[in-house]
């Protein structure tokens, strides 16, 4: 079992720490969502807060430059404008009541946004690798 300390995000800039955290929020929310009831006061509340996290998930990435492959900016920071973008795309789905396209964006955002993107963070020398398997 890996040796997990908190102390690498801890110890990461404030802006990555926030993203993390909104990260984690999202993951776990976003979980809720996929397995309780929908159209519900609830499912509306916690969307808004997933939508919430989702946006600023992807904003705040707009301030980290861990990975430079284009000057400061990398092929992640594409998908942050496209989950800027795609977000409230989706919530104006559900206000219009287009209930397969809100449900195939949301899902998109949460599969490929989070947890696809998730996914890179545990690759060697970034904070999410260090935390769960040392450095």
């Amino acid at each position: 079992m890996p040796d997990v300390s908190l102390q690498p995000l801890l110890a990461a800039p404030a802006i990555i720490q926030w993203h993390a955290y909104a990260a984690f929020a999202a993951l776990l929310l976003g979980f809720v969502q996929l397995v309780a009831p929908k159209g519900t006061v609830s499912h509306r509340t916690i969307g808004y807060a997933w939508a919430a996290l989702m946006m600023w998930i992807a904003a705040s990435s707009l301030w980290i430059h861990t990975i430079q492959q284009f000057g400061q900016w990398s092929l992640i920071h594409i998908l942050s404008i496209v989950v800027l973008i795609s977000v409230p795309l989706a919530v104006r789905h559900a206000h219009s009541h287009r209930v397969k396209a809100h449900r195939s964006a949301m899902l998109s955002l949460f599969l490929l946004a989070l947890i696809g993107a998730g996914l890179f963070t545990f690759l060697p020398s970034r904070v999410m690798h260090e935390v769960f398997f040392g450095s």
